[in-house]
Formats: structure tokens, sequence, C-alpha cells
């Protein structure tokens, strides 16, 4: 065989095998925030560690509180092997209360979550108020006049936690708490950093870097215990009996074959196996959580049915 013959060989079996695609990672939500860290670290990881060729491109595609890009996967994209979304608590709940135009969990597969990401209740750092207790008395006295901003829509995981501890503080008029609604939580942070709102809901891997530059005030992490590193007490040791902890993972296409959901599983176990995501997980104040695969598919659909009770217990849904 020519080296010309060699040559024209190889173009041809590089153009019908092509080169390894590289991976997605679609994040729901605007830059900034938890589903957007859940992409870019997972994704930086897995290609650091060698679990894929190339970098994973990661795609912002906000809107509808993750719902655009949960009918995006399952109208256009329901067989991509190369795609993963990130997902969470709020996905969950989401799907709970039937937000996404009628789907269900059952049209994508979950494949895992590693690490759990505490909710957070901050205000900006000008603010009159010290401390949990501050914001709730003040709540209590007026529940209209605390608005809060959170990265999930109204009605969803970031909302939830307000009024679970609300709720917890003996407050009753919870509908007339103001919740705004945002893509994502750098967008939470800015609203109330600017004034637009008193206080914002999210989780702690949302706020790390505006506590490093003074720009907001923690005032409790709804975790059981304080978070090594962080000075923040929990909402439990201030009297107030509400965990919010919310896991961090990926689902991906329903009709990807069995062996390709396999090997997604594998990619994210590894993650969680790493050094690297430990340091990850560190730096931001998450802490260990590891279900990957149909462990992970079970436990999703058993918080989907409780958080619909939870949200029909608060009057979200009837």
């Amino acid at each position: 065989m020519t080296h010309t013959l060699r040559a024209a060989t190889l173009a041809a079996a590089l153009l019908v095998g092509g080169a390894a695609s590289a991976a997605e990672c679609i994040a729901p939500a605007n830059p900034g925030g938890g589903w957007d860290f859940t992409c870019r670290q997972i994704g930086k990881i897995m290609y650091d560690i060698g679990e894929v060729d190339q970098p994973v491109q990661v795609t912002n595609m906000a809107g509808a509180g993750g719902g655009l890009a949960f009918q995006t996967v399952v109208n256009e994209r329901t067989d991509d092997e190369d795609l993963m979304v990130a997902a969470s608590v709020a996905t969950v709940t989401r799907l709970a209360q039937n937000a996404y135009g009628g789907a269900s969990a059952d049209q994508v597969r979950f494949v895992g979550a590693i690490g759990a990401d505490p909710g957070v209740i901050v205000v900006a750092a000008d603010s009159p108020y010290q401390t949990l207790t501050d914001l709730l008395d003040a709540m209590k006295e007026d529940p209209s006049s605390i608005a809060f901003a959170g990265g999930s829509a109204a009605g969803g995981f970031d909302h939830l936690k307000v009024l679970q501890l609300a709720q917890a503080y003996g407050i009753e008029d919870l509908r007339s708490i103001k919740y705004i609604g945002v893509d994502g939580g750098a967008d939470a942070i800015t609203q109330t950093v600017g004034g637009f709102t008193q206080g914002m809901t999210g989780d702690m891997s949302e706020i790390v870097g505006f506590i490093e530059s003074g720009e907001v005030r923690p005032l409790a992490v709804l975790s059981e215990d304080r978070l090594e590193g962080f000075d923040i007490p929990t909402a439990r040791e201030q009297g107030v009996d509400v965990i919010g902890v919310n896991w961090r993972g990926l689902y991906v296409p329903k009709d990807i074959s069995d062996e390709q959901f396999q090997e997604w599983a594998d990619k994210l176990t590894a993650v969680a196996e790493s050094d690297e995501w430990k340091a990850a997980m560190a730096a931001n104040g998450l802490a260990p959580f590891t279900r990957v695969g149909d462990d992970f598919q079970a436990f999703v659909d058993e918080s989907i049915a409780s958080q619909a009770e939870l949200s029909r217990e608060i009057g979200v849904i009837q």
C-alpha cells in the first residue's frame, strides 16, 4: 500500500468513525449557581482524572426553574449519549409539583449524586439583621416585610426552605412571605446585595465567593452541624429545627443504552472517589453524599413522593 493510499484510507476511517465527540453538561441556570457549579466542577475533574478524552463543554440553559433544559433533553436529545445535565433537590421538587409542563422523572435517567450542598440563609453585609432569629422575628411581626431571592422558581426547593424555617418558628401566614425566583444563585445574591430583597435562600456552594468578598453575611446553614472551615451557625443551634441539604448530581437522556448509562455511573463514581473532588467539596462547603446508578434512581423516586407531600402540607400545591 502506498503512502498516498494509506493516508487516504486513514482519512476515510476518521471521517466514518469520527473523532471522539466531547461530552456536554447542561447547567439549567445562569453561570454562578449550584447547577453551574455541578457541571463545571464534575466536568473539569472528569477530564483531569482521564475519565473523558476532551474537556467537557458546559452549556448554560436557564429557564422555568430547570424546565427548559428538561424539556430540551426529553423532546430533542433523548438518545444523546454524550449529554449529562446537572440536577439537585430543586429538580426533584419541581417534578414533584408537576412544574415542568406535565413532565415526569421517568422521562430521563438519574445517574447519581456525589455531594450534599447545605442550604443557607444570607443577607447583605450591611443588613440590620445579625442573626437568623432577628430575620424571623421581623417576619413574625409582618410576614410581608421580608422578601427573599432564590435560584429556584417559586414553590421550588429554595422557596420551601424559607417556608420550613418560618413554619418551624411559628409564623402562620406563610402565603404572605415574599419570594422572587431567579435563574441561579448568583442572580439571587445580586438581588439581595442590591437591596431588592432582604434575604437570599440558596446553597453553600453558591455563596462561598460572596462570603470571601465580604458582600454577604450568612445567618444560618441548614445542616446538622457547622461546616468545617466556615464559621456559620446552624439553624438548629439558633432554635429553629430545620435541615435543608441539596444533593448535587446528574441526569442523562432516557434512551441511551444501559451500557452507556453504566459508563456515566462509573465516571461519576471515579469523580466521587478522587482527591480532586474531595478538595472541591472542602473548598465549597459540601458534605459527602454518594448514590450512583439504580440505587440513586430509587432514591429520586422516593424523594419526589415526599416532596409532593411536603408541598401539599405547606400549600404550594393542592
